[in-house]
């Protein structure tokens, strides 16, 4: 939940594992222990969205993990994040946003060794949207009281036997009926694009046909919906940037509308939801929904500019479960 800078040190002083978010001010001047924190002035906290300079979103980790390492890792190591976990547990990663960190990750994480054989869970970090050019988002390793801009914070996490680890998404956003729309290079910007099969300059697309550019790109990866948003369209370059890489070779189609942004979202969170140990959200989900003074469900943690579930997400609530593992039934344990 929401907690105060002295709140939040008191927790820490328990020694209790925690992942912490909040402004650089009040991060950098926590005492050291147990946690990895990361930027960001704006929350779904426990009475609905909330922005805030002084107060930090604090997310305690389950009693269950039994061994925890908090480390940084740069564009150079971090392909062996996936290698580097626990073989049963999970990983939070908090990266900085634009680092070269940052872009090596959205681009690369699907390919790492090892990725998608092990929870890896996390969000991209940022900045009060007054301070874009101003102010570099950081991650702090609680451990030693370092911040970085160039480097994640992660924090692998080994759990007993009895306990197993699973991340979950909920995406509001599914493909609309409008043109099918493919890259021929993966990247962060685009010039050109295959539209219904045809060459097209995507900003010229977008303008020619009015697109609201608030809903973002959806790829079907095998039922599993997959959101790129839209940055900004540049006319006078005739460039579209993203948030997230889209690939090349990959169909995507602009969202459908969503009406209702609380309403949908309710019905979206899965009914058997339960041993929540972190989850985050989106800053475009935020802005766009207007979510400020609003509750969504009980999924509650900062809103970021990036989500990981594995790879890199936009517009999409992330969250990491723990749950016991249930015994095997039938003749001498086996079912």
């Amino acid at each position: 939940m929401l907690m105060s800078f002295e709140e939040t040190a008191r927790e820490i002083e328990k020694g209790r594992l925690l992942t912490l978010a909040g402004s650089e001010e009040v991060l950098a001047r926590l005492p050291r222990g147990h946690w990895i924190g990361g930027t960001i002035p704006y929350f779904m906290g426990q009475n609905g969205g909330e922005e805030s300079r002084e107060k930090i979103f604090v997310q305690s980790l389950p009693e269950s993990v039994e061994e925890a390492e908090i480390r940084f890792y740069d564009a150079e190591n971090i392909p062996s994040i996936a290698e580097d976990a626990p073989d049963n547990g999970f990983t939070l990663l908090l990266i900085p946003a634009t680092s070269r960190v940052h872009l090596d990750y959205a681009a690369n994480a699907p390919g790492y060794e090892g990725m998608f054989l092990k929870p890896i869970i996390g969000w991209i970090t940022g900045v009060h949207l007054g301070d874009l050019g101003k102010v570099s988002p950081k991650v702090f390793n609680g451990e030693t009281g370092a911040a970085a801009e160039d480097r994640a914070a992660v924090l692998h996490a080994r759990l007993p036997v009895d306990r197993v680890a699973s991340t979950g998404i909920v995406n509001l956003f599914t493909q609309g009926d409008s043109d099918a729309i493919s890259f021929p290079e993966t990247g962060f910007s685009a010039v050109d694009a295959l539209v219904a099969g045809e060459r097209r300059n995507l900003a010229d697309y977008i303008a020619e046909k009015g697109i609201d550019t608030r809903l973002p790109l959806v790829a079907n990866y095998q039922g599993a919906m997959i959101n790129v948003s839209f940055q900004s369209v540049d006319r006078a370059t005739r460039t579209t940037h993203f948030y997230a890489p889209v690939f090349a070779g990959v169909e995507y189609r602009q969202a459908t509308p969503v009406a209702d942004y609380v309403k949908e979202f309710q019905s979206c969170v899965p009914s058997n939801v339960e041993h929540v140990g972190f989850s985050c959200n989106c800053i475009l989900n935020y802005l766009y929904s207007e979510l400020e003074g609003k509750r969504t469900a009980n999924l509650t943690g900062p809103m970021t500019f990036g989500e990981v579930a594995y790879q890199l997400l936009n517009q999409t609530l992330v969250y990491l479960s723990v749950k016991p593992v249930k015994p095997l039934t039938g003749v001498n344990g086996y079912g």
